[in-house]
C-alpha cells in the first residue's frame, strides 16, 4: 500500500523545470531546437521580416523577461515559442498569421506575453512574400493549409511543460484573416489543441473568397469607363450614409445593419455632364456589380458574398487598381495553374473557381459547421468581424456562423460560439467605427468562468484620445441608440433586434 502511495504522488507532482539554456537540447519528433536564450525584460527588436526593403526600421515590442525558444519542423515550418520567466498566468496562447503568413507575428506574441501567456507563432512553412514558394512543393502548401499550426501547437505546449515543470492549463489560439481561418481549421481539424479560439475576419472559405476578391476587380479594371476615382468613392459613401445612416436611432457615419440598406446606385447617374458627384452608366452598373456576390457565369450559383453597403471610402483596396489584389492573382499563378505567367484578365468564375475547388477545397477551406467535438470538449469560440473589411466580404463570417447553427442547432450554437459585427470597421482593425475590444478577454470570461459575452464594448481613437464608444452584439443581434445620451456613449446603446 505505502509503494502504491508513493507511486500516486510522483505522477500527482509536477516535473522539474528546466532552465531556459537547457531546452536547446530537447528532442522533439521531427524538430530541430534552433536557439533557446533569455530574453531581458525592456525593448526587443524582431528579426526584419523577409522580404522587407534592406534597411528598413524593424520597430521594437516590449516584453517582459521571456525565454525564447526558435525551432523547426520537418520540411520547413520555423516557429518560436516566447515564456515569461516569472508570473506565468499557466495558460497558453498560440497566435495567428495574415496573408500567405510567412512571418512569425512577434506583435501578436508579445501581447500575449503581456498578459502573462506563454505564446507561439509559426511562419507555418515558408518564409518568401507572395505565392511562389507554392510552385511544385505541396508539402509547404499542406503545411500552410493546416498541419503547420498544428504541428506548432503540440511541440510549444511540450516546450512550455519542459520549461515550468507542468504543461498549459488552458489554451487558446487568437488571429485574424489567414489567423482566423487557422482558428477555424483548429476548431475543425484538431478540436482537442484548444479550450478557446477567436477567430476574426477568417479567411475560411479560402477557395471562393479568393475568386470573390477578383470579383470587384473585374468590375472595375477592366474597362476605363468602369474605374471608380477616390472622389467618386467618396460621393457613393456619401450618398449610401444619407440613404441608410440613423436607422439604428443614431446619425453618426455608421450603418449598424448594412445588409438592411436598399441603396440603388441608379440614383446618382449623371443626368448631364460627368462630375464627381455622379455616376455614369457603366459606373453604375460596376457598383452594382460590387455590392452583387460574386456568381458562377454558367449556374448562376453564388460563389462569395459582394460588399456591404457603407465601406465604399476602402474599395480601392480590391477595385482600385491599377491591378487587382496580389493574394488571388498569386493563387492562381502559383497553386492553381502553375504557371507564373497566367493573366488575371483571362480569370474564368466557372472553370477557374471549379479548378481551385477541386485541387484545394479539402485541404484548405475552413468550412466544415460541425464543431460537435471541439464543443464536446468545453471548447468556446468567439468569431468577430467588421462591417467595413475592405479585403474579406463580412457576410462570410454571417454564412459561416449561419452554417454552424443550422448543422448544431441555434441553441447548441449560441452555448459554445458567438460572433459579432463591428460596424465601420475595417480589416481585423481600424476604420470610423469602434474597433478595438477585448475579444480575448471576453473568451477568458467564457471558458473560465462560464460567463457567456452578451456585448463586447468598442472603442474608436482619434490621436491616442478615445472618441467614441459603442456595443458590439451578438449575432443575429445589433445595437439601437435608446434615444437620449451622447451617441458616442456605449451605456446609450442597447443589444436586440437589427436595425431594419
Amino acid at each position: 500500500m505505502l509503494a502504491l502511495l508513493l507511486v500516486a504522488a510522483n505522477l500527482a507532482t509536477p516535473a522539474e523545470a528546466a532552465s531556459c539554456e537547457s531546452l536547446l537540447t530537447l528532442a522533439l519528433p521531427d524538430t530541430a531546437i534552433l536557439s533557446a536564450a533569455l530574453v531581458p525584460a525592456g525593448p526587443f527588436t524582431p528579426p526584419a521580416a523577409p522580404g522587407a526593403p534592406a534597411g528598413q526600421p524593424v520597430r521594437p515590442i516590449t516584453v517582459p523577461d521571456t525565454c525564447r525558444v526558435v525551432g523547426r519542423v520537418s520540411p520547413a515550418v520555423n516557429f518560436e515559442v516566447w515564456m515569461p520567466a516569472s508570473n506565468w498566468n499557466g495558460k497558453f496562447q498560440a497566435v495567428g498569421g495574415g496573408g500567405f503568413a510567412g512571418v512569425i507575428s512577434y506583435a501578436a506574441m508579445a501581447t500575449a506575453l503581456n498578459r502573462g501567456y506563454a505564446t507561439a507563432s509559426t511562419d507555418t512553412g515558408h518564409s518568401t512574400p507572395g505565392g511562389s514558394w507554392a510552385l511544385g512543393h505541396p508539402e509547404l502548401i499542406t503545411d500552410f493549409a493546416y498541419r503547420a499550426i498544428h504541428e506548432t501547437t503540440v511541440k510549444a505546449k511540450t516546450i512550455v511543460g519542459q520549461f515550468y515543470g507542468n504543461g498549459p492549463r488552458l489554451s487558446y489560439f487568437v488571429g485574424c484573416s489567414t489567423g482566423g481561418r487557422q482558428g477555424l481549421m483548429e476548431a475543425q481539424r484538431f478540436p482537442n489543441d484548444y479550450d478557446g479560439i477567436v477567430a476574426g475576419a477568417p479567411a475560411n472559405y479560402w477557395t471562393h473568397l479568393i475568386a470573390g476578391t477578383l470579383w470587384p476587380a473585374t468590375a472595375t479594371l477592366m474597362d476605363d469607363a468602369t474605374r471608380l476615382s477616390a472622389a467618386k468613392l467618396s460621393a457613393i459613401n456619401k450618398s449610401v450614409l444619407a440613404a441608410c445612416d440613423g436607422r439604428d436611432g443614431a446619425a453618426d457615419g455608421l450603418l449598424e445593419n448594412p445588409q438592411a440598406c436598399r441603396f440603388d446606385p441608379q440614383s446618382m447617374q449623371c443626368a448631364g455632364p460627368e462630375t464627381d458627384a455622379c455616376l455614369t452608366a457603366p459606373q453604375v452598373e460596376a457598383v452594382r456589380k460590387i455590392y452583387a456576390p460574386s456568381v458562377n457565369p454558367r449556374t448562376r450559383a453564388e460563389i462569395f458574398p459582394g460588399m456591404p453597403p457603407g465601406g465604399e471610402l476602402t474599395w480601392n483596396a480590391l477595385a482600385g487598381g491599377p491591378q487587382p489584389f496580389s493574394i488571388p492573382v498569386d493563387f492562381y499563378k502559383y497553386f492553381v495553374h502553375a504557371d507564373p505567367g497566367w493573366d488575371w484578365k483571362t480569370f474564368d468564375f466557372d472553370k477557374d473557381v471549379v479548378a481551385a475547388d477541386e485541387k484545394f477545397a479539402q485541404l484548405m477551406n475552413a468550412t466544415d459547421p460541425n464543431l460537435r467535438a471541439f464543443k464536446a470538449r468545453g471548447g468556446k469560440l468567439v468569431m468577430y468581424h467588421g462591417w467595413n473589411d475592405q479585403l474579406i466580404q463580412p457576410a462570410n463570417s454571417i454564412n459561416y456562423y449561419d452554417a454552424v447553427s443550422k448543422a448544431m442547432g441555434a441553441k447548441e450554437t449560441d452555448d459554445f460560439a458567438r460572433l459579432f459585427m463591428a460596424p465601420g470597421m475595417l480589416h481585423c482593425a481600424g476604420g470610423p467605427g469602434p474597433n478595438t475590444f477585448d475579444a480575448v478577454g471576453a473568451l477568458e470570461q467564457w471558458v473560465e468562468h462560464g460567463t457567456k459575452p452578451s456585448q463586447m464594448v468598442a472603442s474608436h481613437s482619434a490621436n491616442g484620445v478615445v472618441d467614441r464608444t459603442r456595443p458590439l452584439c451578438p449575432y443575429p443581434q445589433g445595437a439601437s441608440y435608446k434615444g437620449s445620451g451622447s451617441i458616442d456613449e456605449a451605456a446609450n446603446f442597447v443589444c436586440g433586434p437589427p436595425p431594419r
